[in-house]
């Protein structure tokens, strides 16, 4: 699932950043690390300073929220739970095919990938709407943040982090128009 981390950079690291109160500068660095690990303590979280969907949704995020097979957690079970499964919150093959079913019934692109243009079709996303799809997809005028070159010098080796394959996967066109995923980059490799 599309997770933010210390490393990365691009349009869903501002997007965290500005939530959190942190420079936003589009680079996931150690201020934002520590903002955000005060924000899931705060929060009744996992605190392990990795951003996922249930950080995304408290945050009131979702334009962010995507959840696929292998993804678990709360977001998850509202998925089980608008399509009539046992909501366990583990997102397996059987969640996976009914939602294909779901976007194919609401003449989505039945890819089996709940994103927001598939929230904005569920009741139990009602935080979810057209405005919050908008949002989710990259600005043809977006233009990566720049990597100081005394960061990338200076990264402890902990700190290369590479593109989940996940983020890969989501760099597809929505509508015709790129996902916000689509401009997540690693910044150390």
């Amino acid at each position: 699932m599309p997770l933010l981390q210390r490393g990365l950079r691009g349009e869903p690291v501002r997007l965290l950043q500005e939530k959190l109160g942190v420079t936003a500068d589009g680079i996931f660095g150690a201020g934002t690390d520590k903002a955000l690990r005060d924000y899931q303590s705060g929060n009744g979280l996992a605190v392990d300073g990795i951003a996922g969907p249930d950080t995304f949704a408290s945050m009131g995020l979702y334009e962010l929220v995507i959840v696929h097979k292998g993804s678990r957690g709360e977001c998850v079970k509202k998925v089980q739970q608008q399509l009539s499964l046992d909501a366990d919150g583990i997102f397996g093959g059987g969640t996976e095919a009914a939602v294909k079913q779901f976007q194919t019934d609401n003449g989505l692109d039945a890819d089996g990938i709940v994103g927001p243009a598939t929230m904005a079709k569920m009741d139990v996303f009602a935080e979810v709407d057209e405005a919050v799809v908008a949002k989710s997809i990259l600005p043809p005028d977006y233009k990566a943040p720049e990597v100081p070159a005394a960061a990338a010098d200076t990264a402890a080796p902990e700190d290369k982090v590479s593109v989940p394959q996940a983020i890969a996967s989501l760099q597809t066109k929505t509508e015709g128009k790129s996902s916000i995923w689509g401009s997540i980059k690693g910044m150390f490799n």
